[in-house]
């Protein structure tokens, strides 16, 4: 039978798969949105509906965003808030955001945001959606209309906070919820949009935001939860010093030594940032098989500081990258996430430390391990999704890359992804988004900023 696309003769194929094989002049098989062929120059191509070529360019597996929040492209780059630190900025946001977010704009912001992010060669992007006011409707669902109406690969996790100001937390009280009703609420999403199977495009976590903004009760009961529903968890995990302070003063430990005592110690949960852990504390995420969400761009805007990714992925933890809210990282490239882990990691660790290679693997592979879906995202190899990011080489940023084209994609740059392809499908093809109407939504998303921004 005939495969549906070959991607063809490209200058390399970089499968980041199982044996970490890189095929000059190689070549990708995609049949029913899994690949069903992979190789190199010597190795004879199938048949297929559709051949694209990717001459001259480089061929990944699309990339993985581990953290994000999409909503937060409505504030991006809002001047009051550009200055502060974490708590501060999140104090100052938290009521605008409130106060204006409903379906329409949830809708709106997710669909740029992810279309943002494809232009970037990111295939799956997960969402941590921890703002539901209980008078602005069914959130999640609205991004996930959103990204199924782009084609993308959706991981969105419902959120929550229940600790508002008024209980020691962040938070003002319109934006936390009942802890019964986010519970609820948790297994009633689970059970109307997750699906465990094998190439699946949609799977729930439940993310409980952050420890100054909901109960260490409500921490374990949703950890009780998710084993019981075999879902994944998320939270922000030892974020900046402030949280460090904020654990130590409420519950009488440091932040790992909480999410340890809570129950979320486990291979099923990923962590947000995980910037300030020490040389003990790294040895038991990765003993425990903890995922960490990497935002670089994020931890440098807000003065987080410089997670140790080397040593935690040393101990043994699954190291993806996320770009963060568009309200501190300010921009949704997977691209450029990764070229700051190169940059970053070389900085932190030593210039050997890091490569591109290594960013690559924890954009790809480091990605599909956070998310509980090795072998099947993050790599290319016979059946694995077939979600590809295909990068053109060419012009003055890559004059002079000849030996390394791993090297020179992401030392040279910015660049932006050629052909994106999400189970088999052009998400971006030659550079442009493939949805017809980016012009429309841009427009309703200028205007429904501007209800965020009530100085502007």
């Amino acid at each position: 039978m005939d495969a549906d696309i070959l991607l063809s003769n490209a200058r390399l194929v970089a499968t980041v798969d199982a044996t970490r094989r890189e095929l000059p002049g190689g070549w990708v098989a995609i049949t029913n949105g899994l690949i069903s062929g992979v190789g190199g120059s010597t190795d004879p191509q199938p048949q297929a509906t559709r051949t694209i070529s990717a001459e001259g360019c480089l061929v990944t597996p699309g990339l993985v965003n581990t953290h994000h929040h999409l909503f937060q492209n409505l504030t991006r780059a809002y001047t009051p808030m550009t200055a502060a630190p974490l708590f501060g900025w999140l104090q100052a946001l938290y009521p605008l955001w409130t106060a204006a977010i409903d379906e329409e704009a949830t809708y709106t912001a997710a669909w740029v945001g992810l279309a943002e992010l494809a232009l970037s060669g990111c295939t799956t992007s997960t969402d941590h959606h921890y703002l539901h006011p209980p008078r602005a409707g069914d959130l999640l669902g609205a991004e996930i209309r959103a990204a199924q109406d782009l084609g993308m690969r959706f991981h969105p996790t419902y959120g929550s906070m229940s600790q508002s100001v008024k209980d020691g937390g962040l938070p003002p009280d319109s934006a936390v919820r009942d802890e019964d009703d986010i519970l609820a609420e948790s297994e009633r999403h689970v059970a109307r949009h997750h699906d465990p199977s094998h190439g699946s495009m949609l799977q729930i976590a439940l993310a409980p935001c952050s420890p100054f903004s909901v109960t260490p009760d409500l921490m374990r009961r949703t950890a009780e939860l998710a084993e019981k529903l075999d879902v994944r968890l998320h939270t922000h995990l030892a974020e900046n010093s402030e949280d460090d302070e904020y654990a130590i003063a409420t519950f009488g430990m440091r932040p790992v030594d909480l999410y340890e005592d809570v129950g979320w110690m486990s291979d099923r949960t990923w962590g947000a940032h995980v910037v300030r852990p020490n040389p003990e504390e790294i040895t038991r995420l990765g003993a425990a098989g903890v995922g960490i969400a990497h935002c670089p761009s994020s931890n440098m805007i807000l003065s987080s500081g410089l997670a140790p990714v080397v040593d935690l992925r040393h101990a043994g933890c699954p190291v993806g990258l996320g770009c963060d809210g568009s309200s501190s990282a300010d921009s949704a490239s997977l691209w450029q996430e990764a070229r700051l882990a190169m940059l970053t990691g070389k900085l932190v660790s030593g210039a050997a430390a890091m490569t591109a290679r290594i960013s690559l693997e924890i954009a790809t592979r480091g990605g599909a391990g956070c998310l509980g879906r090795e072998g099947e995202l993050g790599e290319l190899s016979v059946g694995a999704v077939a979600d590809l990011a295909v990068w053109k080489l060419d012009g003055p940023l890559f004059a002079g890359v000849l030996d390394d084209p791993i090297e020179g994609w992401l030392r040279c740059g910015p660049t932006s992804a050629w052909h994106t392809l999400v189970a088999g499908k052009l998400v971006v093809e030659a550079g442009e988004l493939v949805a017809p109407d980016l012009s429309e939504k841009l427009a309703t998303h200028r205007t429904i900023a501007r209800r965020f921004q009530p100085e502007i």
